[in-house]
């Protein structure tokens, strides 16, 4: 184990074990870099390396949403003139499944003289397995619950009340009415759209 974390002071740190199983990159990242800074901590001070080790394992279960497997790039040059190499992050994840998690930990820490030694305390696996199974100071942690929007209705149409122009008031507020209030305004249109007919 001493190999596997050399150069690194574990005095007083405890080891957070994380499952990434089913984890978006982007989220998890930033909740390890909070961690590695130890910024979790009382005695957080932004001039000190208290932040715990990060234990990840199951990286090569994590997720990208909408298209990023295909859309995101990682760039890096050969210092060569015309050694700008390019790999998308599914290519990427098939040379190694965990730098995609490494890069993003790594992108969220401060840029300061501090980062590597931080960046040092974090160990990615790519499966279950991982050398720190039996460290007395190993404890689980779990990633705080997504905080989604509730889906409510945020327009009330009135009974009363009937749009002058229905096929404007659908394209501004359509995403702010339940499914009675959208079948409302369709009836408004079409009801204006026959009456416009039979004038003609």
């Amino acid at each position: 184990m001493s190999k596997v974390l050399k150069g690194v002071d574990t005095a007083g740190l405890k080891f957070r074990l994380v499952d990434a199983k089913e984890q978006v990159v982007g989220r998890l990242a930033a909740q390890l870099s909070v961690i590695l800074q130890g910024k979790d901590k009382v005695q957080f001070a932004p001039n000190l390396d208290i932040g715990d080790v990060v234990v990840v394992k199951n990286a090569q279960h994590v997720v990208f949403t909408g298209k990023k497997w295909k859309q995101k790039l990682y760039r890096h040059h050969t210092g060569f003139p015309g050694g700008l190499k390019e790999r998308s992050a599914r290519l990427q994840f098939e040379k190694d499944p965990t730098e995609i998690l490494r890069k993003a930990v790594y992108g969220m820490l401060p840029k300061n003289k501090l980062r590597d030694a931080r960046a040092r305390k974090l160990r990615i696996f790519p499966d279950e397995g991982h050398p720190f199974e039996k460290h007395p100071q190993l404890v689980a942690w779990e990633m705080p619950p997504r905080k989604l929007r509730a889906n409510k209705e945020f327009y009330d149409l009135p009974e009363e009340y009937e749009p002058m122009n229905p096929e404007a008031y659908r394209k501004r507020f359509w995403h702010m009415m339940n499914a009675a209030q959208q079948q409302r305004v369709l009836q408004y249109e079409d009801n204006q759209r026959a009456g416009s007919e039979s004038q003609q």
